[in-house]
């Protein structure tokens, strides 16, 4: 007989889940004792099973947090499930994939997944063609939750799909989801997409044989009106670029235009999908050839993404000018850091460009900032494509930059200032000439009202510390050096490590050349040492780590050495 729960078991475990949602902290620790207790009850995961499944009677956060609860016991002891209770989960979301509630399915989804991913997949062999069967079925919501499921699968399971284990269910998978690609639900279209993309840099040799009618059905879809789907067209087309551009060289000019117009698209989601193409294609042989005549076009696409959106600037709190410094760091913002030669974490890394060593946006306290965006992935694409055409590069950007470095909105000017350290490795040599106006400007934007601009001044300006080294020390190396270390006492947490960081360089380039000023800046980050909260204070080891490495014997002096004995405060020691 199947399986059917005891009415007075059934309610304990619906006050456990509506107990489960309460905000009180002693509610909460009573719960996971209970859940602790009924965990040693198999069957407890047969009623859990149930709520989500067919108890369609309670509120769908309900049924879900029980899902949910139940993809946990899976996780954590699905190898001591008796088989009957095993089997019955497994039938019990075959079942209801389809749920009408997207929540449900998604629940639903995510259960199937979690066991498949607990080495099920080859002991639930009617799993795969049962998924792949449901989703011929007319009714949308069954057809949906299965490409959900199967979506998961393939981003948990894609090497294990391909090979002989499970007797490469691949070669019925992709042609049956490449028949979805034009689907009337852009759901599934979206869905079908995404399952065939995760065998892309595989090379999976299902994929390879139907690689030609993947590549004509992404184009069908290039100008579908779903985000979602544009997204993974785009996403397609930046991984084809890297596995098997042999396929895409024939159609490069109208891709090229297809991602041109994509890098602008309203949904930033599309936008930084597309914008993964151009440093991509950086890195491929054919870039200079293929992006030559498309220049005029990129540049200002690019230039543009480098601004802060709004939302940016809401989380960074870059509108606000009170000084920060006096807000102690909390200890998850202190990552380890250990000191080490700057001109190495200056190098181009990686295809991240000048925000791979992000000392503008990483900075931040909040961890979506840290995320990667379309304004990191602009200024990185910018980077590597100065270091592809060099001064090619500058008659695209010059007129460009001179409205924005002097541009009254604060959101322009500080992208202009990122733009022109972007170019800094690239295009050094074709902007010597301008360097000896842009210099004083940029060192006059040190004490700018912002602090955005400060601090991406700070780095911006480290990116030309090789130039200002090799000029008369009283043209701009004093003046820079003097800035800077204003900037290290700024009352902006984020300036005083953008100008850490930036004085590291300077350091580094100039060396012996510091020896006159030694005393002033040795007052400078003695100083500091009173002023950082813990995370600025990590980078001023640094700075000082640097400094001894670039002056070496000279910090040996007497009245030098006096200056470190009695600096730091007793709570920073």
């Amino acid at each position: 007989m199947e399986w059917q729960p005891d009415e007075q078991g059934l309610q304990q475990v619906l006050q456990l889940l509506k107990d489960s949602q309460s905000p009180d902290t002693a509610t909460q620790r009573a719960v996971q004792e209970k859940l602790e207790q009924l965990n040693q009850f198999p069957d407890f995961n047969n009623y859990l099973i149930f709520v989500l499944t067919s108890l369609k009677s309670e509120d769908e956060p309900t049924r879900s947090l029980s899902g949910l609860i139940l993809k946990n016991n899976v996780k954590a002891h699905y190898q001591n499930f008796p088989p009957l209770v095993a089997d019955f989960i497994k039938r019990e979301c075959l079942n209801n994939i389809g749920d009408p509630s997207p929540l449900i399915r998604a629940t639903i989804g995510i259960l199937i997944t979690t066991i498949a991913s607990k080495g099920e997949l080859q002991t639930w062999p009617e799993l795969l063609p049962q998924l792949c069967n449901l989703l011929n079925s007319e009714d949308y919501n069954t057809c949906e939750g299965s490409f959900g499921a199967l979506q998961k699968i393939c981003e948990d399971s894609s090497e294990l799909l391909d090979s002989d284990a499970l007797n490469r269910p691949l070669n019925i998978m992709i042609p049956k989801f490449l028949q979805f690609f034009k689907h009337c639900s852009p759901k599934i279209r979206s869905h079908a997409i995404a399952c065939v993309n995760q065998f892309i840099s595989s090379r999976a040799q299902a994929l390879m044989d139907h690689i030609d009618t993947f590549i004509e059905s992404l184009f069908a879809l290039a100008g579908d009106e779903d985000c979602e789907v544009r997204k993974n067209v785009c996403r397609a087309l930046v991984m084809l670029l890297e596995v098997r551009i042999d396929r895409l060289i024939p159609h490069m000019h109208s891709i090229i235009q297809y991602m041109l117009q994509r890098t602008q698209d309203p949904d930033e989601n599309v936008s930084l999908e597309a914008c993964e193409f151009w440093l991509t294609l950086a890195e491929q042989p054919v870039c200079k050839e293929a992006l030559s005549g498309h220049l005029v076009q990129l540049i200002p696409i690019l230039v543009n993404g480098m601004k802060y959106s709004e939302i940016d600037i809401i989380l960074l709190k870059g509108d606000v000018e009170e000084e920060d410094d006096t807000v102690p760091d909390s200890e998850q913002d202190i990552k380890p850091r250990f000191h080490k030669s700057r001109t190495v974490t200056l190098q181009h890394e990686g295809g991240e460009g000048e925000e791979g060593e992000d000392h503008d946006d990483d900075d931040d306290d909040d961890d979506t900032l840290s995320d990667w965006n379309l304004r990191k992935c602009s200024a990185a694409a910018l980077d590597v494509l100065a270091n592809v055409f060099r001064d090619e590069l500058l008659p695209h950007l010059l007129p460009l930059l001179k409205g924005l470095l002097f541009h009254p909105d604060w959101v322009v000017k500080e992208s202009g200032i990122l733009v022109l350290g972007a170019i800094a490795e690239g295009c050094m040599q074709g902007m010597v000439p301008y360097l000896p106006e842009l210099m004083p400007h940029l060192i006059q934007c040190l004490c700018d009202k912002k602090a955005l601009v400060r601090s991406i001044a700070c780095w911006t300006l480290s990116r030309y510390a090789h130039w200002v080294v090799s000029q008369p020390p009283d043209s701009h190396l004093k003046p820079l050096m003097t800035e800077l270390l204003k900037r290290i006492l700024d009352g902006n947490k984020r300036v005083q490590e953008a100008a850490c960081s930036a004085f590291a360089t300077l350091e580094e380039e100039a060396c012996t050349e510091l020896v006159p000023y030694l005393s002033f800046i040795l007052d400078t980050l003695v100083f500091a040492f009173g002023k950082y909260q813990h995370k600025n204070l990590l980078i001023l080891y640094d700075a000082i780590g640097t400094l001894a490495d670039s002056v070496g014997h000279h910090l040996n002096q007497p009245c030098v050495s006096c200056v470190f004995l009695f600096s730091p405060s007793p709570h920073h020691r």
